[in-house]
């Protein structure tokens, strides 16, 4: 793969955007290997955690404008290549939300354009002091509706927080974001990634059921249309893990004063 490496450790597998030449411009190709990696996981028992990060000086400049439209091998027409490009990096996004398991972010440096939108599907983020948020796309003549950015802003910040970033094209720097709600945790510079797969290993120690099907109730949380709605999903979920073996695990622990020691860990 060109435009991403993996490397798979126990039950983590992290995801690095290799492109370093191009701050991690997304393109084609990369879409399509980050595509190809996040169904394997929607599909795999085994992988618990994934931690997403930017090879280089960035976590990602957004599309590569400047490398071309991308899937710009194809025989279609500009209007038609932009549109799947496009939609495909909102694929990617769509993808992170939904695969079971946790997604945690390794940020540093420039996290721009459709960069900001991965960023923000991820469950969890890691920020060094180099992140810079960049939202500049009215500054560009481009609405901020890029690849699920203005589903997704509202929701963590607010709509009145989003508008004003969005209208003012803000430059977030790592502090301004984790007042923003926008990261989890500021780590030493250079130690995002570090810092990721330790949160990473920290939930590697977590029931892998509660894990995925709390991912599962968050992500209903957020278009359910009300209270009760999200009681029956809850309601389910909470029945199943009664006859799960995480839950055997969970109290045996308790009652035995031990840490948990689940079976996929």
């Amino acid at each position: 793969m060109g435009g991403i490496r993996t490397d798979r450790r126990d039950g983590v597998l992290t995801i690095t955007l290799s492109r370093p030449e191009r701050l991690n411009a997304v393109d084609g190709a990369l879409t399509e290997e980050m595509l190809d990696v996040l169904n394997e996981l929607a599909r795999d028992p085994d992988t618990q955690v994934v931690v997403l990060t930017g090879e280089g000086r960035g976590f990602c400049s957004g599309m590569d404008i400047q490398g071309g439209d991308p899937g710009q091998e194809s025989s279609e027409g500009r209007v038609q290549r932009l549109y799947r490009g496009i939609a495909r990096g909102g694929e990617v996004t769509a993808r992170l939300r939904e695969i079971p398991q946790p997604v945690i972010a390794a940020l540093h440096g420039p996290v721009a354009g459709m960069g900001v939108s991965w960023a923000l599907a991820c469950d969890m983020r890691v920020a060094d002091p180099t992140t810079r948020f960049v939202v500049p796309f009215v500054n560009l003549g481009l609405s901020a509706g890029d690849c699920g950015l203005s589903w997704l802003l509202p929701r963590l910040v607010g709509p009145a927080r989003a508008a004003e970033i969005f209208y003012r094209a803000q430059r977030l720097d790592a502090e301004r974001a984790e007042a923003l709600g926008l990261v989890n945790e500021i780590c030493a510079e250079g130690a995002d990634l570090e810092a990721a797969q330790a949160l990473a290993d920290e939930l590697l120690t977590r029931s892998p059921y509660g894990l995925r099907r709390t991912k599962e109730l968050l992500n209903a949380s957020l278009d359910a249309p009300g209270l009760r709605r999200q009681l029956q999903a809850e309601t389910a979920v909470q029945t199943l893990a009664f006859f799960s073996e995480d839950l055997v695990e969970g109290m045996s622990a308790t009652m035995e004063k031990r840490d948990p020691r689940f079976k996929n860990r």
